[in-house]
């Protein structure tokens, strides 16, 4: 009974002595995210006002403005996941679903990772010299745009390939053995299954385009001005800087440290009210999904009439 009680005791320990660790690193992590917001909050809200928010910034009277910064940095993350989640979602069916060379597959699989971890001045350059020069776009919003698309194409790609691999195969051999085409079941059965992988790159995506700077002040300009997006001749020439580059022409050539922290925290704001869309719009397709599987069970358990 000794020995047996002694391998039990260590088992018992062991995991105890592991669950202490993990409870110890996410609670280093939650703390140092803690302080991270709550500093960015502390220095950035006394600073923020309407007028900073609905302006533009003024030289000749010493005023700073977020307005075109921030419709900016909208219009980027706007055609960059318009160009980047097509690509990158088609790219990931093709490869999981119709593909049937491993070697092809593994070969994409590896330039993906290669790709994803290239710094993002490396992408700076590619964009100068693909979009800016050989396309002709010069330095503008459209040109920087592409450049993020093809920087954030490797997250899009592995998040949605990943995802796509969690749908057990049995729910494909099920629609396909009820007389479904392949590309239907993909749309009906494999696609809404796994939405909340794709809204989960989607994020990842989002933001970090939201919080790229190196890359846009190569391909779309420091300008803080107002561009015109009221047409689309306006739009394909818009030139300046998003809330990141405009955080640091604030903090490191104007040394306005306070127009600085409160782009930081308009920055801070709007990512998470991206990721909180993100998340609305992939648990309310889900919902939908679950409707038209199982429209009886929901009516029951809302109380309707019983079939």
């Amino acid at each position: 009974m000794a020995r047996n009680a002694r391998p039990a005791l260590r088992r018992q320990l062991y995991s105890a002595a592991v669950r202490l660790l993990v409870w110890l690193s996410a609670s280093v992590c939650c703390c140092l995210l803690a302080v991270l917001i709550g500093y960015i909050c502390w220095r950035g809200l006394p600073g923020l006002s309407w007028e900073l928010l609905t302006s533009e910034e003024s030289l000749l009277q010493g005023t700073a403005g977020l307005l075109p910064s921030l419709l900016n940095t909208l219009c980027v993350v706007a055609v960059s996941l318009a160009a980047a989640l097509p690509l990158g979602v088609g790219a990931a069916i093709y490869l999981t679903e119709y593909a049937r060379s491993r070697r092809l597959t593994a070969a994409v699989e590896f330039a993906s990772e290669v790709l994803s971890g290239i710094p993002s001045i490396l992408y700076a350059l590619v964009g100068v010299i693909v979009f800016c020069s050989a396309l002709g776009l010069q330095k503008t919003l459209l040109a920087g745009s592409l450049t993020l698309a093809i920087m954030t194409l490797p997250t899009i790609l592995r998040t949605t390939q990943e995802s796509l691999r969690t749908v057990p195969r049995s729910y494909r051999e099920g629609a396909l053995s009820l007389g479904s085409g392949r590309w239907r079941m993909i749309a009906t059965v494999v696609l809404p299954s796994c939405v909340d992988g794709i809204v989960t790159g989607c994020i990842l995506a989002a933001g970090r385009v939201v919080g790229e700077s190196a890359v846009l002040m190569y391909t779309a300009g420091l300008s803080t001005a107002m561009q015109d997006f009221s047409t689309i001749q306006g739009i394909m020439r818009a030139s300046g800087s998003t809330l990141a580059v405009a955080l640091y022409v604030y903090a490191k050539e104007r040394a306005d440290f306070a127009a600085a922290f409160a782009a930081a925290t308009v920055l801070l704001a709007l990512s998470a009210l991206i990721n909180l869309a993100a998340r609305l719009a992939g648990r309310r397709l889900g919902r939908r999904q679950r409707r038209k599987k199982h429209p009886a069970a929901l009516t029951r358990r809302q109380g309707g009439p019983h079939g």
